[in-house]
């Protein structure tokens, strides 16, 4: 069906095709299971850390509010791209409406930008935990925390939205066929009939401002961070200090590192399939690993999981094989 497509200039289309990362039939059982997995362990990850912080009344601070927030944000993020890429595979189909595919495109951006921008707020809100602890409960009250959150929220909509305006500027395509398992804006303006320079130019204009701001916000903040750890005169206080930013520096390199990697791969390698499977690392593996980056390094999440647990499940000793061990 796809071939009726590939001639000529198309206009009016009303549907896409996702290629998705392999063809080969013997392939699909292996990254249907893969994939579905992956999305579960994230899913779950990322609830039993909501769950987690909503339900124990030492975690209702702004630190563990914004990271709710991110991991909520991380569930929508892979939402977007892994149910729909699984269907197709256990359905035999790769068809993707048009308005189906802006929406995607769209979902897709928003959170995102919200990884992005809350990321950043983690780091403002570390910044004001370590340089001015004193005044810290009076800066970081609650009508700032939503506040802050509502503001990455606005600033989503409004990245997504406005990449969906440039898709929606490209009246004649050359192909439907989409390089990746999701509609990629990039892939996206390449299969775009005219010049799509412009386009290009404002998209690049739209990744510096909803990334090199964020990420100018974290290093400013972590360099403050850093001055201020510099004058601290006990080795504990220093640790203590660096302890509390572990968790958030590995998100930031986390995303930065795979976003920064998967964007270079792309203008340099001239392979689809290859993009294709670099854009997995950005879009699946990161919101998988979020929750192990949290829950592993951050002892008082570690007691907030082990009584959710403990009052969740009973007897108690259904909770003692998965080897928890709570510090002092």
């Amino acid at each position: 069906m796809s071939k009726l497509y590939r001639t000529g200039n198309l206009t009016n289309i009303s549907e896409f095709f996702l290629l998705g990362l392999s063809d080969d039939p013997e392939l699909q059982p292996v990254l249907f299971t893969l994939f579905l997995s992956m999305y579960l362990v994230t899913v779950l990850g990322n609830l039993l850390i909501i769950l987690a912080v909503t339900s124990d009344p030492h975690l209702h601070t702004p630190m563990y509010f914004f990271l709710s927030n991110l991991s909520l944000a991380d569930i929508g993020f892979i939402s977007t791209t892994v149910p729909r890429m699984t269907v197709n595979i256990q359905t035999h189909s790769k068809v993707i409406s048009y308005v189906g595919c802006l929406t995607q495109m769209s979902v897709f951006i928003f959170f995102g930008c919200m990884d992005d921008m809350l990321l950043t707020v983690m780091a403002y809100d570390r910044f004001v935990a370590i340089c001015h602890p004193l005044h810290y409960q009076v800066i970081m009250n609650l009508r700032l925390c939503c506040f802050l959150v509502l503001v990455s929220s606005i600033f989503s909509i409004l990245e997504s939205q406005v990449h969906n305006l440039i898709v929606l500027q490209v009246a004649c395509f050359k192909d439907v066929e989409i390089s990746n398992f999701f509609c990629d804006p990039s892939q996206l303006l390449k299969l775009a009939c005219s010049d799509t320079l412009t386009n290009n130019i404002v998209m690049c204009f739209l990744g510096a401002i909803f990334g090199f701001l964020p990420l100018s916000g974290i290093f400013f903040s972590y360099y403050k961070i850093l001055s201020s750890i510099r004058r601290v005169p006990t080795s504990g206080g220093m640790y203590k200090a660096f302890s509390t930013c572990g968790s958030h520096l590995s998100a930031v390199c986390l995303l930065y590192g795979t976003g920064i990697g998967v964007y270079f791969s792309s203008a340099v390698s001239q392979s689809p399939g290859k993009d294709a499977v670099a854009s997995v690392v950005y879009t699946v593996v990161m919101p998988m690993l979020n929750p192990f980056i949290y829950s592993l390094r951050n002892r008082d999440i570690k007691r907030a999981m082990w009584r959710f647990c403990s009052k969740t499940i009973k007897p108690q000793s259904l909770c003692h094989p998965f080897g928890l061990q709570m510090g002092k």
